[in-house]
């Protein structure tokens, strides 16, 4: 396996910006020396951390040519590239509110999100002008070609804490909701996930699997490159393994980025050879199976970081690192960020499982519009993140699953996560996923869903025999699934997080 960091390397220079983000980086670009070295690889052409903030000041000139002003919300439909930064730190310059979104979601997901954030303008594809015809739109396309030719836009000041974004959850547990954060909050995520995981460099390239609409790829693909001098290759849509591949090769990658599902599609279809550049990659948005997560590493050569984070926090607020790298768990908190365990009445548990409370800087303001949904999430300058973990030997966390994805068989409360580990340990098993579902007499009953391995073609000869056996060798007697049904995917959101919800229903 290949060296990952001799030490731990420190960051640049006063990486805590107390004003606007945006023209806080293009500062420390200069000063720093990076404003002529690669800060993106979009397809065609890439452009330097110079090019980057000269659009971001030309973009800002066009928003306010559209009506932007200070506190609007400027939706953003698009994939990642030059037009989506363009847009982020043009709003940022104006101190408006960028709100990123999926251009891949539906006609009422995209009419539902722009009228919830009340967006003043919402910049999208071409493809996509016709589903905004009541507000006011702006192409990508156009925002660039403008954004080129126009004079530096207005500069609003601002603080660090005044709101910079709104970000949607991604709706696995309900109706999304938006996340709103400030402008210091991207120097958080940099010191946490950024400096703190990888010890990201000028030198790094940084590809993110997941996009920049989701706080993940938002953190990966713009925050750690602008920060650090480093440079990310862009993708605008979802590749796929061999695509991915081919540009990791291409542009000699050293951070990657993924889910778990990400990296399982990897091992199906890739040889190691475009891999021979990763020093570093990062799993998040589930947790990584440990078959998965071995197999990776075999696969890229080198380790593969599990970490855990949210919408609300921002990014990962708990993770392993270059330095600390414990497979199994979700490693400790993060520079910035304090982390509890506590039960459903909100007192601190030490021993077995709990809910992750966290707090920090980076923590969200509150959810968009949503008063009470803020108050049930937000206690007393905690976030409730809704997941479950435990600590085990060392004082590192493992994941345990998600408080709201708990069955109950027989009255008995159970954790579908844990008998999906024990599952996917079967070496015919790509994905599983268990849920309760309900028989001919309406009574509940345990049913694992799985995806097979490739090389297992559409199904395997004594199967199921064979997982509710080791289930049965593994797992007290309640908490073995009663059938077993191949499925060819499960049920993910654009993030690759499982939709609980489709599963237990028994239809997608």
């Amino acid at each position: 396996m290949r060296e990952v960091l001799p030490r731990r390397r420190s960051a640049p220079r006063a990486t805590e910006p107390t004003g606007n983000c945006a023209t806080y980086l293009a500062a420390l670009a200069r000063r720093e020396g990076w404003w002529d070295l690669p800060a993106f690889h979009a397809p065609g052409r890439s452009y330097t951390h110079g090019e980057v903030h000269t659009l971001a000041a030309g973009a800002a000139s066009v928003l306010a040519g559209h009506g932007v002003r200070p506190g609007d919300r400027v939706l953003i439909a698009l994939g990642d590239g030059i037009a989506w930064v363009s847009a982020f730190l043009g709003a940022a310059r104006l101190g408006a509110v960028a709100v990123p979104v999926n251009p891949d979601l539906t006609a009422d997901d995209h009419a539902f999100m722009a009228a919830d954030c009340r967006a003043r303008l919402v910049v999208c594809g071409d493809d996509l002008v016709g589903r905004f015809g009541g507000g006011a739109v702006l192409a990508d396309e156009r925002l660039v070609t403008l954004a080129a030719g126009a004079p530096a836009g207005p500069v609003r000041s601002v603080s660090g804490r005044t709101p910079l974004y709104a970000q949607y959850t991604s709706g696995t547990t309900g109706t999304p909701k938006a996340a709103l954060h400030r402008h210091a909050d991207l120097a958080g995520y940099m010191r946490a996930a950024g400096t703190g995981v990888t010890g990201v460099t000028r030198d790094d390239v940084t590809l993110s699997i997941s996009k920049m609409f989701f706080a993940y790829g938002l953190g990966n693909a713009l925050v750690f490159p602008l920060f650090s001098g480093s440079s990310a290759v862009l993708l605008p849509h979802r590749a796929a393994p061999g695509d991915l591949a081919e540009a990791i090769a291409r542009h000699r990658v050293t951070l990657l980025y993924g889910v778990p599902t990400a990296y399982a599609n990897l091992l199906a279809d890739c040889p190691p050879d475009p891999f021979s550049t990763v020093r570093l990659a990062v799993s998040a948005g589930e947790p990584l199976p440990a078959q998965v997560g071995e197999r990776a590493r075999d696969l890229l050569g080198a380790p593969v970081l599990d970490q855990l984070g949210s919408t609300e926090a921002g990014h990962a607020f708990c993770s392993n690192t270059a330095w600390s790298d414990e497979p199994g768990t979700i490693g400790h908190p993060l520079p910035g960020y304090e982390v509890a365990l506590r039960d459903k009445n909100g007192a601190l548990v030490t021993l077995g499982q709990g809910e992750i409370w966290v707090r920090g800087d980076a923590v969200m303001i509150e959810y968009l519009g949503r008063p009470e949904q803020t108050a049930r999430a937000l206690r007393g300058g905690w976030l409730r993140t809704g997941d479950l973990a435990e600590y085990v030997d060392g004082g590192a966390l493992k994941h345990c699953g998600r408080a709201d994805d708990m069955e109950m068989v027989g009255g008995i409360t159970v954790s579908p996560t844990e008998i999906e580990r024990v599952l996917a340990e079967h070496p015919a098993v790509a994905e599983v996923a268990v849920a309760v579902v309900r028989d001919e007499r309406g009574a509940g009953r345990l049913r694992a869903y799985v995806v097979l391995g490739v090389e297992h073609g559409s199904g395997a000869t004594g199967l199921e025999d064979e997982l509710i056996g080791l289930a049965r060798r593994r797992l007290a007697p309640y908490k073995v699934p009663r059938s077993v049904e191949v499925r060819p995917a499960l049920p993910r959101t654009p993030t690759g997080k499982l939709r609980r919800f489709a599963v237990r229903e028994g239809k997608w």
